[in-house]
């Protein structure tokens, strides 16, 4: 039989331009957007600035762009600083079916070949298709979710960002199946990254999994081999995650005829998923009644086993780091409840220890609701119940987080989001400048143009 990552390198190698439906082609170019919004609002901060200094120490050909700073290295590199400066917020995209994933965490693997390579916005896009159609397809198909056994999705983008670049690259199916054994034999993510104390590598373990694919089609172009059954072989993901079950139908049927990108999800909020509809929740409810964070004495919330596990854990309610506040549960309530909202400044250092938001910490509590747990991935439920200081019990209940699906955002609102993160590092004249060029990304014809609009002073 064709090995999984045969039949997954013929789609690479077979997706056109023109075979992508007009809606997919669109929210690709709003995905994209936002994507390079959040990088923006990240150049400055003090972890990027430690990768920078990295990227500049470890050099590289100089090829592709790295945002923000403007300097060129290889396109391996410049997938994986790219890639981190659009994670680096956790305000990113964000699917979450049996397995969580941030499918704009691989688009950079795409673009920074593409520059090095002189391929244009047609190509970029395609590269983008092959990231969202593949990443969410692994989401779909492992029962339990990787996640739940204790690996991070960095786990799936391994089998993913290989054909992404490998298809910037030109490989041959012989080549991509190479790329994929080379990169799926070197980044299981243990899923420690993501719990207890969290440390910088939460938002680096996907983008060292997207420079994973690109160093691995470059390695293949040269000849080099991999596994060819790195999936189902022996000794392979379905041998060595024997706790998971995969269904290769669920990552095969349909691939390049159903698009899944319309069914990825924004971020409102520069949080971990789970927070968002608990967050939302506790907004509504201050606002219909018009509390402030003096008024209440509780704020109770229930969620998923998920949330109150990991987000929830004694950790989370002492947050030092940024990387842990973000995940942190009791921390983004907190945060909203005191400032009315959560924007990136809401995780800046002297933020963390707003006596306002530490004061209100103590009053959360987080609990697990096994009904809530039976509607979850289909619904991602929260119920919050806050009481007042005057003995008055108010609460709401959200389903749909705003930028999913079933609560979309508008283009108004992605341009909205793009601008609020871009202020501070582009003017307005270049705002609209990367607005205009993304909205006709498809007319560019290097994306080295497009790459220069994203340098900041």
């Amino acid at each position: 039989m064709t090995s999984i990552t045969h039949q997954m390198a013929e789609f690479a190698i077979a997706l056109r331009y023109e075979d992508i439906p007009a809606p997919a082609i669109k929210e690709a170019k709003r995905f994209l957007l936002d994507s390079v919004g959040c990088a923006l609002a990240a150049v400055n901060n003090d972890d990027m600035a430690a990768m920078y200094r990295f990227i500049d120490r470890i050099g590289g050909t100089p090829e592709a762009t790295i945002m923000g700073s403007g300097k060129q290295t290889s396109a391996s590199n410049a997938a994986l600083m790219n890639s981190l400066l659009v994670r680096a917020l956790d305000y990113n995209d964000i699917y979450w079916e049996q397995d969580p994933s941030h499918p704009s965490d691989v688009i950079f693997g795409g673009i920074s070949p593409a520059e090095a390579l002189g391929k244009g916005g047609k190509d970029a896009l395609v590269a983008m298709m092959i990231a969202y159609e593949l990443e969410m397809r692994w989401c779909l198909a492992c029962f339990p979710g990787v996640r739940e056994v204790g690996w991070h999705h960095a786990t799936l983008t391994q089998f993913v960002s290989p054909f992404v670049a490998g298809r910037m690259y030109d490989l041959n199916a012989d080549q991509m199946v190479a790329a994929a054994g080379i990169s799926g034999s070197s980044h299981f993510t243990l899923g420690g990254v993501v719990a207890g104390h969290l440390t910088n590598m939460k938002n680096t373990a996907d983008p060292l999994a997207t420079q994973a694919g690109v160093l691995a089609a470059l390695m293949a172009l040269e000849g080099y081999t991999g596994p060819v059954e790195v999936i189902e072989g022996k000794e392979g993901f379905q041998h060595v995650i024997h706790n998971v079950e995969l269904k290769p139908e669920i990552l095969l049927d349909g691939l390049g005829v159903e698009f899944l990108i319309t069914d990825c999800a924004y971020k409102a909020f520069p949080t971990e998923a789970l927070t968002h509809q608990p967050i939302s929740a506790v907004l509504n409810v201050m606002q219909e009644h018009n509390l402030v964070a003096e008024d209440l004495t509780e704020i109770h919330i229930q969620t998923t086993t998920r949330g109150a596990d990991i987000l929830s854990d004694p950790s989370k309610y002492d947050p030092q780091t940024r990387e842990t506040a973000d995940h942190s549960l009791p921390y983004c309530i907190a945060a909203a409840a005191a400032d009315g909202g959560l924007w990136p400044t809401s995780f800046d250092e002297e933020k963390l220890f707003d006596p306002r938001i530490r004061a209100l910490l103590p009053k959360i509590k987080v609990v697990a609701n096994a009904e809530i747990d039976g509607l979850f991935p289909g619904v991602k439920r929260a119920i919050a119940t806050l009481t007042t200081t005057d003995g008055r019990t108010v609460g709401d209940t959200v389903d749909h987080a705003k930028g999913s699906p079933q609560n979309p955002m508008s283009d108004e609102e992605v341009i909205a989001k793009f601008r609020a993160n871009a202020t501070g590092v582009a003017s307005a004249a270049q705002q609209d400048a990367i607005i205009d060029a993304t909205w006709n990304l498809d007319s560019i014809a290097h994306m080295g143009e497009y790459m220069k609009l994203l340098v900041v002073e």
